[in-house]
Protein backbone atom coordinates (compact mmCIF):
# COMPACT_ATOMS: atom_id res chain seq x y z
CA UNK A 1 0.00 0.00 0.00
CA UNK A 2 1.67 3.46 -1.14
CA UNK A 3 1.99 5.21 2.22
CA UNK A 4 2.28 9.45 2.40
CA UNK A 5 2.62 11.28 5.58
CA UNK A 6 1.83 15.22 6.25
CA UNK A 7 5.42 17.61 5.43
CA UNK A 8 5.10 18.41 9.28
CA UNK A 9 6.00 15.23 10.70
CA UNK A 10 9.00 14.17 8.23
CA UNK A 11 11.47 16.59 9.98
CA UNK A 12 14.58 14.10 9.74
CA UNK A 13 12.79 11.83 8.28
CA UNK A 14 15.69 10.60 5.81
CA UNK A 15 18.99 9.53 6.45
CA UNK A 16 22.36 9.14 4.48
CA UNK A 17 23.18 12.60 2.66
CA UNK A 18 26.27 13.81 3.86
CA UNK A 19 28.45 17.41 3.53
CA UNK A 20 28.40 19.02 0.15
CA UNK A 21 31.73 20.77 -1.32
CA UNK A 22 31.44 24.36 -1.93
CA UNK A 23 29.84 25.54 -5.31
CA UNK A 24 31.73 24.35 -8.11
CA UNK A 25 32.25 25.75 -11.40
CA UNK A 26 30.47 24.99 -14.25
CA UNK A 27 31.90 21.86 -15.92
CA UNK A 28 31.62 19.90 -19.23
CA UNK A 29 29.20 17.36 -19.28
CA UNK A 30 30.58 13.29 -18.73
CA UNK A 31 30.24 10.86 -15.92
CA UNK A 32 28.84 12.18 -12.23
CA UNK A 33 32.08 13.17 -10.03
CA UNK A 34 32.71 10.23 -8.02
CA UNK A 35 34.26 12.51 -5.06
CA UNK A 36 32.83 11.15 -1.54
CA UNK A 37 31.58 14.19 -0.30
CA UNK A 38 30.75 16.82 -3.53
CA UNK A 39 26.94 17.29 -4.94
CA UNK A 40 26.78 18.81 -8.56
CA UNK A 41 23.45 20.10 -9.72
CA UNK A 42 22.83 18.75 -13.91
CA UNK A 43 20.19 20.92 -15.51
CA UNK A 44 18.65 17.57 -17.10
CA UNK A 45 16.19 19.57 -19.00
CA UNK A 46 15.57 23.12 -19.83
CA UNK A 47 12.90 23.71 -21.91
CA UNK A 48 10.01 24.83 -20.99
CA UNK A 49 7.16 23.22 -21.65
CA UNK A 50 5.06 21.91 -23.12
CA UNK A 51 5.87 22.13 -26.54
CA UNK A 52 8.90 20.16 -27.26
CA UNK A 53 12.28 21.97 -29.07
CA UNK A 54 14.94 19.99 -30.10
CA UNK A 55 18.13 19.57 -28.78
CA UNK A 56 16.12 20.64 -24.88
CA UNK A 57 13.98 18.38 -22.62
CA UNK A 58 11.18 19.27 -20.36
CA UNK A 59 12.23 20.45 -17.26
CA UNK A 60 14.32 17.87 -14.88
CA UNK A 61 17.09 18.89 -12.96
CA UNK A 62 19.72 16.18 -11.01
CA UNK A 63 21.36 17.23 -7.57
CA UNK A 64 24.11 14.06 -7.57
CA UNK A 65 27.05 12.27 -6.15
CA UNK A 66 28.86 8.59 -5.71
CA UNK A 67 25.95 6.72 -4.01
CA UNK A 68 22.70 9.06 -3.93
CA UNK A 69 20.69 11.38 -6.53
CA UNK A 70 17.92 13.33 -6.09
CA UNK A 71 15.33 14.29 -8.82
CA UNK A 72 13.93 18.03 -9.17
CA UNK A 73 11.14 18.24 -11.39
CA UNK A 74 10.55 15.19 -13.54
CA UNK A 75 9.75 16.39 -17.29
CA UNK A 76 9.41 13.89 -20.28
CA UNK A 77 12.90 12.57 -20.87
CA UNK A 78 14.17 12.70 -17.30
CA UNK A 79 14.77 9.07 -16.29
CA UNK A 80 17.32 8.88 -19.99
CA UNK A 81 18.65 12.47 -19.04
CA UNK A 82 19.59 11.05 -15.83
CA UNK A 83 21.19 7.35 -16.96
CA UNK A 84 23.14 10.74 -19.78
CA UNK A 85 24.62 12.30 -16.44
CA UNK A 86 26.11 8.84 -15.42
CA UNK A 87 23.60 8.71 -12.83
CA UNK A 88 22.62 4.79 -11.16
CA UNK A 89 19.10 4.58 -10.71
CA UNK A 90 19.00 2.49 -8.01
CA UNK A 91 20.87 5.49 -6.35
CA UNK A 92 17.89 7.45 -6.50
CA UNK A 93 16.44 8.66 -2.73
CA UNK A 94 14.24 11.43 -3.27
CA UNK A 95 12.24 13.70 -5.97
CA UNK A 96 10.67 17.07 -5.44
CA UNK A 97 7.51 18.21 -8.20
CA UNK A 98 7.15 21.58 -7.89
CA UNK A 99 3.94 21.64 -9.38
CA UNK A 100 1.62 19.51 -11.10
CA UNK A 101 2.02 20.75 -14.71
CA UNK A 102 2.75 18.18 -16.94
CA UNK A 103 5.71 19.55 -18.33
CA UNK A 104 7.03 19.31 -14.63
CA UNK A 105 5.88 15.40 -13.91
CA UNK A 106 5.44 13.85 -17.38
CA UNK A 107 8.66 11.32 -17.02
CA UNK A 108 7.56 10.57 -13.38
CA UNK A 109 5.59 7.45 -14.56
CA UNK A 110 9.00 6.51 -16.40
CA UNK A 111 10.86 6.80 -13.37
CA UNK A 112 8.57 4.79 -11.51
CA UNK A 113 8.04 2.53 -14.29
CA UNK A 114 12.01 1.56 -14.72
CA UNK A 115 11.85 0.66 -10.62
CA UNK A 116 9.18 -1.46 -11.16
CA UNK A 117 10.98 -3.30 -14.15
CA UNK A 118 14.49 -3.07 -12.42
CA UNK A 119 12.84 -4.71 -9.22
CA UNK A 120 14.31 -1.56 -7.17
CA UNK A 121 13.87 -1.95 -3.60
CA UNK A 122 15.36 1.25 -1.87
CA UNK A 123 13.28 3.50 -0.30
CA UNK A 124 11.77 6.63 -2.34
CA UNK A 125 10.21 9.28 -1.10
CA UNK A 126 8.00 11.80 -3.72
CA UNK A 127 8.00 15.40 -2.17
CA UNK A 128 5.16 18.00 -3.47
CA UNK A 129 2.71 20.21 -3.37
CA UNK A 130 -0.91 19.17 -2.46
CA UNK A 131 -2.26 16.73 -5.47
CA UNK A 132 0.51 14.80 -5.08
CA UNK A 133 -0.39 12.25 -3.83
CA UNK A 134 -3.63 12.07 -6.07
CA UNK A 135 -1.02 11.63 -9.09
CA UNK A 136 1.62 9.36 -7.79
CA UNK A 137 -1.84 6.96 -6.34
CA UNK A 138 -2.82 6.97 -10.48
CA UNK A 139 0.16 6.22 -11.52
CA UNK A 140 0.97 3.42 -9.41
CA UNK A 141 -2.89 2.16 -10.49
CA UNK A 142 -1.58 2.66 -13.98
CA UNK A 143 0.83 0.46 -13.14
CA UNK A 144 -0.47 -2.66 -11.66
CA UNK A 145 -1.14 -4.34 -15.12
CA UNK A 146 2.52 -4.03 -15.93
CA UNK A 147 3.32 -5.64 -12.56
CA UNK A 148 0.48 -8.47 -12.26
CA UNK A 149 2.11 -9.70 -16.07
CA UNK A 150 5.58 -9.80 -15.09
CA UNK A 151 7.73 -11.03 -17.12
CA UNK A 152 5.07 -13.46 -18.52
CA UNK A 153 5.94 -16.82 -16.72
CA UNK A 154 3.67 -19.15 -14.78
CA UNK A 155 3.30 -18.40 -11.16
CA UNK A 156 5.65 -15.65 -10.84
CA UNK A 157 5.01 -13.54 -7.85
CA UNK A 158 3.42 -9.93 -8.88
CA UNK A 159 5.50 -7.03 -7.55
CA UNK A 160 3.79 -4.53 -5.48
CA UNK A 161 4.67 -1.18 -7.45
CA UNK A 162 4.28 0.70 -4.46
CA UNK A 163 6.35 -0.60 -2.47
CA UNK A 164 9.13 1.45 -0.52
CA UNK A 165 7.60 5.11 -2.22
CA UNK A 166 6.41 7.60 0.27
CA UNK A 167 4.41 10.52 -0.60
CA UNK A 168 5.01 13.69 1.48
CA UNK A 169 2.91 16.54 0.40
CA UNK A 170 4.12 19.82 0.97
CA UNK A 171 2.88 23.73 1.26
CA UNK A 172 4.61 27.42 2.43
CA UNK A 173 7.43 27.27 5.18
CA UNK A 174 7.67 23.55 4.99
CA UNK A 175 11.27 22.40 6.21
CA UNK A 176 12.29 18.73 5.70
CA UNK A 177 15.54 17.95 7.34
CA UNK A 178 17.79 15.67 6.21
CA UNK A 179 20.97 14.23 7.21
CA UNK A 180 23.26 16.89 6.48
CA UNK A 181 20.70 18.60 3.97
CA UNK A 182 18.00 20.90 4.52
CA UNK A 183 15.26 22.19 2.44
CA UNK A 184 13.18 24.79 2.78
CA UNK A 185 9.48 25.20 0.65
CA UNK A 186 8.25 28.69 -0.06
CA UNK A 187 5.25 28.71 -2.23
CA UNK A 188 5.12 31.36 -5.24
CA UNK A 189 3.40 33.25 -7.95
CA UNK A 190 2.46 30.69 -10.43
CA UNK A 191 -1.00 30.66 -9.75
CA UNK A 192 -3.48 33.61 -9.18
CA UNK A 193 -6.62 32.19 -7.70
CA UNK A 194 -8.48 33.88 -5.28
CA UNK A 195 -7.50 33.91 -1.64
CA UNK A 196 -9.30 31.84 0.37
CA UNK A 197 -11.21 30.63 -2.68
CA UNK A 198 -11.57 26.11 -3.31
CA UNK A 199 -8.40 26.47 -6.10
CA UNK A 200 -6.12 28.60 -4.17
CA UNK A 201 -6.70 26.19 -0.49
CA UNK A 202 -5.26 22.89 -3.12
CA UNK A 203 -3.06 24.51 -5.58
CA UNK A 204 0.28 25.44 -5.31
CA UNK A 205 3.48 25.80 -6.85
CA UNK A 206 6.83 25.66 -4.79
CA UNK A 207 9.99 27.30 -4.75
CA UNK A 208 13.03 24.96 -2.70
CA UNK A 209 16.11 25.95 -0.93
CA UNK A 210 18.72 22.97 -0.81
CA UNK A 211 20.60 24.01 2.08
CA UNK A 212 24.06 22.39 2.69
CA UNK A 213 26.63 23.42 5.16
CA UNK A 214 28.97 24.84 2.42
CA UNK A 215 26.60 26.04 -0.37
CA UNK A 216 22.90 26.68 -0.88
CA UNK A 217 21.06 26.31 -4.51
CA UNK A 218 17.53 27.92 -4.49
CA UNK A 219 15.18 26.52 -7.62
CA UNK A 220 12.11 28.77 -8.22
CA UNK A 221 10.34 25.94 -10.68
CA UNK A 222 7.81 28.01 -12.49
CA UNK A 223 6.58 31.37 -10.72
CA UNK A 224 6.02 34.85 -11.38
CA UNK A 225 8.00 37.68 -9.73
CA UNK A 226 7.24 36.76 -5.89
CA UNK A 227 8.49 38.24 -2.31
CA UNK A 228 8.47 34.68 -1.01
CA UNK A 229 10.93 33.64 -3.77
CA UNK A 230 12.91 36.50 -3.17
CA UNK A 231 13.41 36.07 0.71
CA UNK A 232 13.79 32.36 0.17
CA UNK A 233 16.97 33.00 -2.29
CA UNK A 234 18.38 35.39 0.36
CA UNK A 235 22.09 34.88 -0.03
CA UNK A 236 21.90 31.98 -1.69
CA UNK A 237 24.76 30.36 -3.53
CA UNK A 238 23.20 29.69 -6.87
CA UNK A 239 19.46 30.47 -8.13
CA UNK A 240 18.21 28.26 -10.81
CA UNK A 241 14.89 30.17 -12.11
CA UNK A 242 12.76 29.36 -14.28
CA UNK A 243 12.49 32.14 -17.58
CA UNK A 244 10.48 32.85 -20.07
CA UNK A 245 10.66 35.22 -23.39
CA UNK A 246 7.34 36.34 -23.52
CA UNK A 247 7.78 37.84 -26.97
CA UNK A 248 8.78 34.56 -28.27
CA UNK A 249 5.93 32.51 -26.42
CA UNK A 250 3.00 34.61 -27.46
CA UNK A 251 4.40 34.41 -31.29
CA UNK A 252 4.67 30.84 -31.24
CA UNK A 253 1.37 30.47 -29.11
CA UNK A 254 -0.58 32.24 -31.97
CA UNK A 255 1.42 29.83 -34.45
CA UNK A 256 0.98 26.74 -32.87
CA UNK A 257 -2.91 26.74 -31.09
CA UNK A 258 -4.96 28.70 -33.09
CA UNK A 259 -7.80 25.98 -32.69
CA UNK A 260 -8.62 27.42 -29.50
CA UNK A 261 -11.38 29.77 -28.02
CA UNK A 262 -10.15 33.48 -27.99
CA UNK A 263 -11.43 32.91 -24.17
CA UNK A 264 -8.75 30.45 -23.83
CA UNK A 265 -6.50 32.33 -25.69
CA UNK A 266 -7.07 35.45 -22.87
CA UNK A 267 -6.33 32.97 -19.93
CA UNK A 268 -3.32 31.32 -21.78
CA UNK A 269 -1.90 34.83 -22.36
CA UNK A 270 -2.50 36.42 -19.10
CA UNK A 271 -0.80 33.01 -17.38
CA UNK A 272 2.27 33.98 -19.29
CA UNK A 273 2.23 37.20 -18.78
CA UNK A 274 2.03 37.06 -14.97
CA UNK A 275 3.09 33.78 -14.08
CA UNK A 276 6.30 33.56 -15.39
CA UNK A 277 9.77 35.76 -15.17
CA UNK A 278 11.49 37.83 -17.79
CA UNK A 279 14.79 38.37 -18.10
CA UNK A 280 14.31 42.00 -16.41
CA UNK A 281 12.55 40.34 -13.24
CA UNK A 282 15.29 37.64 -12.60
CA UNK A 283 18.03 40.59 -12.37
CA UNK A 284 15.83 42.60 -9.84
CA UNK A 285 15.42 39.70 -7.63
CA UNK A 286 18.75 38.48 -8.05
CA UNK A 287 20.15 41.83 -6.86
CA UNK A 288 17.73 42.11 -3.84
CA UNK A 289 18.21 38.32 -2.79
CA UNK A 290 21.90 38.82 -2.96
CA UNK A 291 22.45 35.96 -4.59
CA UNK A 292 26.04 34.54 -6.06
CA UNK A 293 25.05 33.41 -9.05
CA UNK A 294 22.39 32.94 -11.67
CA UNK A 295 21.06 30.25 -13.86
CA UNK A 296 18.56 30.53 -16.42
CA UNK A 297 16.53 27.29 -17.12
CA UNK A 298 13.18 26.63 -18.48
CA UNK A 299 13.60 28.92 -21.52
CA UNK A 300 9.92 29.31 -22.43
CA UNK A 301 10.34 30.54 -25.55
CA UNK A 302 13.77 30.88 -25.61
CA UNK A 303 15.02 27.60 -26.47
CA UNK A 304 17.07 28.22 -29.35
CA UNK A 305 20.79 27.98 -29.40
CA UNK A 306 21.48 31.26 -30.35
CA UNK A 307 24.41 32.97 -28.85
CA UNK A 308 22.60 36.97 -29.87
CA UNK A 309 19.56 35.46 -27.62
CA UNK A 310 21.48 34.27 -24.69
CA UNK A 311 23.42 37.21 -25.11
CA UNK A 312 20.61 39.31 -24.78
CA UNK A 313 18.71 37.71 -21.86
CA UNK A 314 21.91 37.67 -20.11
CA UNK A 315 22.44 41.95 -20.68
CA UNK A 316 18.75 41.87 -19.40
CA UNK A 317 19.92 40.67 -16.34
CA UNK A 318 22.79 42.00 -15.54
CA UNK A 319 20.81 45.46 -15.76
CA UNK A 320 20.10 44.40 -12.29
CA UNK A 321 22.27 41.77 -10.99
CA UNK A 322 26.33 42.23 -11.55
CA UNK A 323 27.55 38.38 -10.62
CA UNK A 324 27.86 35.97 -13.56
CA UNK A 325 24.81 34.49 -15.19
CA UNK A 326 24.81 31.43 -17.41
CA UNK A 327 22.11 30.42 -19.87
CA UNK A 328 21.77 26.99 -18.73
CA UNK A 329 21.78 24.05 -21.59
CA UNK A 330 21.02 20.39 -21.10
CA UNK A 331 23.57 18.33 -19.53
CA UNK A 332 25.21 21.88 -17.84
CA UNK A 333 26.50 21.15 -14.36
CA UNK A 334 27.45 23.33 -11.09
Amino acid sequence: MLTSIKSRSVLACMAGLLVAAPLAAQTPPGPAPQASAAYTWVTLGTMGGPMPRPGRNEPANLLVRKGEAHLIDTGDGAMTAMADAGADYPDLRTIWISHLHFDHLGGLFAVLGLRLQSRAVAPLTIYGPPGMKDVVNGLIAAMRPSARSGFGIPGEVAIDPAANIQVVELDDGAVVKLDGFTVRVASNSHYSFVPGSQEDRFFRSLSYRFDMPDRSIIYTGDTGPSDKVTALAKGADMLVTEMIDLDNTLAQMNNRVRHISDEEKTHMVEHLTRHHLSPGEIGAMAAKAGVGRVVVTHLAGGGSRSVDADQRYRAAIQQSFKGPVVIAKDMDRF
